[in-house]
């Protein structure tokens, strides 16, 4: 058996297929062609990654004036979880580890750009020599920098500091956020924040939930 180094997914492939068994045939199209009809959402999954001093990794793109944290779009039939997985091998190297979900972001359709879901993982926390090792693998990126959330706020879009100060709040709390823009929205309006802490991830350690791994078997 050899590991695939890029699943789609997160979940062990003899369980995925035993699931798709059990969940019987699939349905029949109750109006013909309503499947292709469907709207189709694009998402995205990206990590937060932080070295010893709290400050945030970011990659320069070629292709815009602004900065982005590590992570891409997800390919079809991918998981959003295996798409950051792959995405921060192909553009930093195999040494990131991808753990829990902090945040999910609606983003309202821009221009071209059709509205999309942003997922954000929790990237672990680097030590001093991880975080001077790093280099760019991808010649979409010009380089990479770690800055504070001040510091960045000039150089990213608007949605994407407000979607960072939340994942960086969910990771202080052992919370998962939804947020829509960048806003996050309460389940109940007025309700309190939960304040449940989360053990804070050693440098150098990847997070807990890395820890299982998101490995599937090929071949």
């Amino acid at each position: 058996m050899q590991t695939d180094p890029n699943p789609s997914t997160c979940v062990d492939a003899e369980v995925l297929a035993a699931g798709l068994v059990l969940e019987g045939p699939p349905e029949v199209e109750f109006d013909p062609g309503i499947a292709g009809r469907v709207p189709a959402k694009p998402s995205a999954g990206g990590a937060l990654v932080r070295d010893e001093d709290g400050r945030i990794l970011f990659v320069t793109p070629r292709y815009k004036p602004v900065l982005e944290i590590p992570g891409g779009m997800v390919d079809p039939n991918e998981s959003p979880k295996a798409a950051c997985r792959r995405e921060l091998r192909e553009e930093l190297g195999p040494g990131l580890r991808v753990g829990a979900l902090l945040v999910v972001d609606w983003l309202p359709r821009k221009g071209v750009w059709r509205d999309s879901h942003q997922f954000v993982f929790d990237g672990g926390v680097l030590t001093a020599e991880q975080a001077a090792a790093l280099r760019t693998h991808d010649d979409e990126l010009e380089g990479l920098v770690f800055l504070s959330l001040d510091e960045a706020r000039p150089r990213v879009y608007p949605s994407l500091h407000r979607r960072l100060r939340l994942a960086v709040e969910a990771a202080a709390t052992g919370r998962t956020v939804y947020a829509e823009f960048g806003h996050e929205v309460l389940a109940v309006p007025g309700a309190r924040r939960g304040t449940a802490p989360r053990p804070v991830t050693p440098p150098g350690r990847p997070p807990p939930a890395a820890r299982t791994g998101c490995r599937r078997t090929a071949g």
